[in-house]
């Protein structure tokens, strides 16, 4: 497939990020415009359309891919819709800017990533987008030097400010935690084996019902052991934190001092409110980078069996969450189109 100068995308889903998405590609990054927004709710559609210049506005998923002013799809939608969405991109040969997740479980996640394999080549980028965060990035690159020696440990925190009143004790595996999963698989290049869920004493802070914080471990199949805390009704804001414990050292990301004050027998800094404004940068850094790939006639960054893998291991900690006992994921062979 040829694309033009501009590559023309089409954004599935235009609720909170496939509206920042579209702001994203028009105002942010290079190399491609918005030829399309698509939405079940045609008349949102067409209000986040009617900001962009020679945008149309579809309410059919399918019909918006056959469009020959769309050359690739970034698909923003609620999961439970990705499957087939991804599947009719599958028959047009359009790549895809999956946000996460893949899908909501695991065995539609397998049949995505086997109709892939089928075309014999990737059109899936997932949209785990803190591989793209200029923390995360200097983290991975020091644990590849080697030059800490092995990582033992990876210790992650992970609080926002506050959650929906109708957020689930099932969400903070599936929405918050996934993060945590694919950043830690990326981070130590392992696969995650087991999951375990302990639960403190809830907060008073937490709306009725939801268990909150929890305190999540991983095991990995190269033996290290990675723990998350997830707070999501801490209060104080948002904050993302990493520490790796290494054979010959160890090492921290998240802490934020771009600028600490101290005045009046006090000191501190600030943390930023929300997910978006702590990983604006990265989305623009991970949006580019598959417009670019794309319009090389390539297909990088985290993959379906990514997605699948994230999937499996959200399974096996809903597992571990309700039963209060460790669980093994369940994976399938790898293949080699992601080896």
């Amino acid at each position: 497939m040829t694309y033009r100068t501009s590559l023309g995308v089409a954004v599935i889903g235009a609720g909170r990020m496939g509206a920042d998405h579209v702001r994203r590609i028009s105002e942010v990054t290079s190399g491609a415009h918005v030829a399309a927004v698509v939405d079940v709710d045609i008349d949102r559609a067409k209000t986040v359309a009617a900001d962009v210049d020679g945008c149309a506005a579809y309410g059919d998923v399918a019909e918006a891919m056959a469009s020959p002013d769309v050359d690739a799809v970034l698909l923003a939608s609620p999961g439970v819709a990705h499957e087939a969405a991804l599947l009719t991109a599958f028959e047009h040969d359009l790549p895809v800017l999956c946000e996460k997740p893949l899908t909501p479980d695991a065995a539609s996640a397998l049949r995505v990533l086997e109709a892939e394999q089928r075309l014999g080549h990737r059109r899936v980028q997932v949209g785990f987008m803190r591989r793209y965060d200029h923390e995360y990035i200097k983290l991975k690159a020091l644990l590849d030097s080697g030059e800490l020696g092995r990582p033992l440990m990876l210790h992650n925190r992970h609080r926002n400010p506050s959650c929906p009143p109708d957020f689930t004790s099932a969400m903070l595996i599936n929405d918050s935690v996934t993060h945590e999963m694919d950043i830690a698989r990326w981070l130590l290049g392992q696969e995650i084996t087991s999951v375990t869920v302990l639960r403190p004493r809830p907060s008073g802070n937490a709306p009725e019902g939801l268990t909150d914080p929890q305190f999540v471990v991983f095991e990995t199949d190269g033996g290290a052991l990675v723990d998350v805390e997830i707070y999501v009704n801490a209060r104080y804001g948002y904050q993302v934190q990493a520490e790796a414990v290494c054979e010959h050292g160890t090492a921290r990301i998240g802490d934020r001092h771009d600028m600490l004050v101290s005045t009046g027998g006090r000191w501190g800094g600030t943390v930023t409110p929300g997910f978006v404004e702590r990983f604006e940068e990265a989305y623009d850094r991970e949006v580019q980078a598959w417009i670019d790939a794309t319009r090389r006639g390539e297909v990088t960054g985290p993959s379906a069996w990514d997605g699948y893998a994230v999937a499996a291991v959200c399974e096996a900690g809903i597992r571990a969450q309700t039963e209060g006992r460790r669980v093994e994921v369940e994976l399938a062979g790898r293949p080699a189109l992601y080896i």
